[in-house]
């Protein structure tokens, strides 16, 4: 297939390309998350369920082209073999899992408030290792 991108980083940012062109979103942003959690909002009660799985792909991709952007995030394969964004070598987040969620649970699982809460997570030290009570 000469169309089809070469490697996977390539079709996960054409597919967030293609969803900053087609909702009309500026940038991969806060302000794009924003519009992008509108959208999932308005699109819970409408989504068929043969289209679920491609709406998650799709929206998932800029999702996490946006942490990739904004916090200097890197796609890669968690330890559950799920792809993802890690950030700052310390966090690992799955941008389909949360579409998904929101999908699910609404406005109260909103990517958009996911994507604000990002820079206090990242400035929360590192959990310090537990030592065993004897």
């Amino acid at each position: 297939m000469a169309d089809s991108p070469a490697n996977p980083l390539d079709s996960i940012q054409a597919a967030a390309e293609q969803v900053r062109v087609q909702l009309k979103l500026k940038a991969f942003d806060a302000e794009g998350v924003a519009h992008l959690a509108n959208f999932i909002q308005a699109q819970r009660g409408e989504l068929g369920a043969a289209d679920r799985p491609g709406f998650i792909m799709a929206l998932g991709c800029y999702l996490g082209h946006c942490l990739v952007q904004v916090y200097r995030g890197e796609w890669g394969t968690g330890r559950d073999g799920t792809t993802g964004v890690g950030l700052a070598g310390r966090f690992f987040f799955n941008p389909f899992r949360l579409v998904d969620t929101q999908l699910n649970e609404g406005e109260s699982a909103s990517v958009a408030a996911f994507f604000a809460s990002v820079p206090n997570r990242l400035k929360a030290p590192p959990a310090g290792r537990k030592a065993w009570i004897s």
